[in-house]
């Protein structure tokens, strides 16, 4: 499947037209269950609100209905682990906001495995609201084992809170559903500035600059032994 844009709830694309290990690569960016107004995200093409899914959305955030439908889910996937720990934050938090999101997140997570490759990973963004409930399912959907990488990004500025610390920072939690993960080495080119700072040398030889190092380990407890491994 190429240049194909499906437009509506993540939950019922995944069911109706995704098969099993077809994605190569997950991003997602769901809201972030932090009191933000994310209606913009349902409407229509033709840009007018569409009030039934508005309110459908606003209800995820409350423990109704479509939370104890998606629970319900959950529990009877065959995903033990994700059961087990779905239950447990339910008795620790309740019937409340932030189990609603869980459960909806949850039942969604368990799909978006499915369709991943062996090959594959997931990143999932969200901020420090419910990063720490998320990383416990993902755990359980993935296999705490297959946890790469938490990245924390951090925001220019940080917005102005009246007594804790602002919060200044969002976090993506990358997993891979087997050992076997693709992985594109991330490389970007030095900037002149840096390059004139720290490469100085030059091998008229090879007509290349060389950075010219210490060959002691400084900074450790001998630090005048010789680096081994240096030609």
């Amino acid at each position: 499947m190429t240049n194909k844009l499906f437009y509506g709830d993540n939950l019922g694309v995944l069911r109706e037209h995704i098969a099993d290990e077809s994605v190569d690569l997950v991003y997602l960016d769901p809201p972030f269950n932090s009191n933000a107004n994310y209606n913009i995200l349902f409407k229509s093409p033709k840009g007018a609100a569409a009030d039934s899914q508005i309110e459908a959305f606003e209800d995820t955030w409350h423990y109704g209905p479509e939370a104890a439908q998606a629970f319900h889910e959950v529990m009877t996937s065959g995903n033990t682990d994700v059961a087990n720990l779905l239950r447990a934050m339910q008795e620790f938090l309740g019937q409340n906001d932030m189990m609603a999101y869980l459960a909806m997140m949850a039942v969604r997570l368990i799909e978006l495995h499915r369709v991943l490759k062996p090959t594959g990973s997931l990143y999932l963004h969200c901020d420090p609201t419910a990063s720490h409930y998320l990383k416990l399912l993902l755990d359980g959907v993935f296999g705490a084992d297959k946890f790469r990488n938490e990245v924390t990004w951090k925001r220019t500025f940080a917005h102005g809170s009246a007594k804790p610390f602002g919060p200044v920072h969002d976090t993506l939690l990358f997993y891979s559903k087997s050992d076997q993960y693709l992985w594109n080495d991330i490389k970007v080119g030095h900037d002149e500035g840096y390059i004139e700072k720290h490469f100085r040398s030059f091998d008229e030889a090879k007509q290349d600059r060389f950075q010219a190092i210490s060959l002691t380990g400084a900074g450790v407890r001998n630090g005048t032994a010789e680096r081994s491994g240096a030609a």
